[in-house]
């Protein structure tokens, strides 16, 4: 284990406090924080330093060789990009499951904006994630049953914004090399700055920083062709994100209308602009023949819950990347400029709506790095564990 008997009754402390503070909640707030008290205490139950895990006789090599990526990624991440140098991503946890957590986004009918729930460290959220799949689809089934349109991803990784020494997780050494160095990078920088309840601003940055940081990891690695293929795709992945925020745009569009059209003749134009969206979606990765993850959101039939979660992270991100292009891609520099903005929420807002042009694109990568793979997925905060 990571840490001695001491340690362990101080994590245990520190973790029954999250529920506790549930305590002057309703009954269905205080048991959703329990069970996030819960997973959260099993996570770090099972840690192991890393270095211990590459020393274990009976750990397998391609597990030693993922580890020892983390160690490298896990130190440039500190030399290079200026993240946090503490505890968080030096041990791993083998969690025996595809997913830390399993996420919950719902949205009204008639609205992409994304439903918002507030816990006590993080502040509001657009999303609810849950230790158990099957609490996670009970919750969305809730949501559904009252006229939302909902969705569940699966999670690889959240951070506890620092309060806690964040592991490895073998949820997050499924993908690639990139994959995992990105959320490793993407995660710190949530440790870095956060701002309480401004998801869309927290994940692009995290976004930015991940993006970033991936092409100088490769480049300082000499890993040019991968480096190349990373770019290739990106700029593939950038037009899909065009197509989603167009589609966010034209169903706002239809919402805001006034007087309102009738509720079928809506539902009947909003299934249009979905499936047009979803062919166009489809369209983009034939011709550049790759695969973004998107196929089984749009084989379900997309809503405005996958709209809306697109939206959380990837609104603000091309805002962030002329802000380190304005600072001559200083990261340092950069960071200093995006703390300016945690008190301003004028200035966040501004920071998003010059993404592009005023309007927010949107987009959330379920075949890529950082935030979600293959279901797709998506990697947040801790819901109910405390803040960076």
């Amino acid at each position: 284990m990571l840490t001695d008997s001491r340690s362990h009754t101080a994590l245990k402390t520190r973790v029954l406090a999250v529920a506790l503070i549930g305590v002057t909640l309703p009954g269905c707030a205080l048991g959703y924080l329990t069970q996030a008290a819960q997973g959260q205490w099993r996570l770090m139950r099972a840690r192991r330093p890393i270095e211990q895990v590459i020393a274990d006789p009976g750990a397998g090599p391609e597990l030693k060789a993922r580890l020892r990526v983390v160690q490298d990624a896990r130190d440039f991440a500190v030399s290079d990009l200026g993240l946090p140098d503490n505890r968080s991503y030096r041990s791993y946890s083998d969690l025996n499951r595809p997913y830390v957590v399993w996420n919950v986004v719902a949205a009204p009918e008639f609205s992409v904006q994304p439903q918002r729930w507030c816990f006590p460290f993080t502040g509001c959220l657009s999303y609810r994630g849950y230790f158990r799949e099957q609490d996670a689809r009970k919750m969305a089934a809730a949501l559904a049953a009252r006229g939302n349109d909902v969705m569940v991803g699966g999670v690889a990784a959240y951070s506890t914004l620092g309060h806690f020494a964040d592991p490895v997780l073998n949820t997050m050494l499924r993908y690639g090399d990139l994959g995992l160095v990105s959320t490793i990078f993407h995660e710190l920088a949530h440790q870095l700055i956060y701002v309480r309840g401004d998801s869309e601003f927290n994940e692009s940055f995290a976004v930015s920083v991940e993006q970033e940081g991936l092409r100088r990891w490769l480049a300082a690695r000499g890993r040019s062709l991968e480096l190349q293929d990373y770019s290739a795709r990106h700029r593939s992945e950038q037009l899909i994100v065009n197509v989603f925020a167009d589609g966010r745009r034209r169903l706002a569009a239809l919402y805001a209308l006034s007087p309102a059209a009738p509720v079928a003749q809506r539902r009947e134009r909003k299934q249009e602009i979905l499936t047009a969206t979803g062919e166009q979606v489809l369209a983009v990765e034939r011709q550049f023949e790759v695969r973004t993850g998107y196929e089984q959101w749009i084989s379900d039939g997309l809503n405005n819950a996958h709209l809306a979660s697109v939206g959380t992270y990837f609104d603000c991100v091309p805002g962030f990347q002329r802000l380190l292009a304005a600072n001559g891609g200083n990261l340092p520099a950069f960071y200093a400029a995006v703390r300016t903005m945690r008190g301003d929420a004028a200035a966040r807002r501004a920071l998003c709506r010059a993404a592009d042009g005023g309007h927010g694109a949107a987009i959330i990568q379920p075949g890529a790095a950082v935030s979600a793979i293959s279901v797709p997925e998506t990697s947040a905060p801790a819901t109910a564990a405390p803040e960076h």
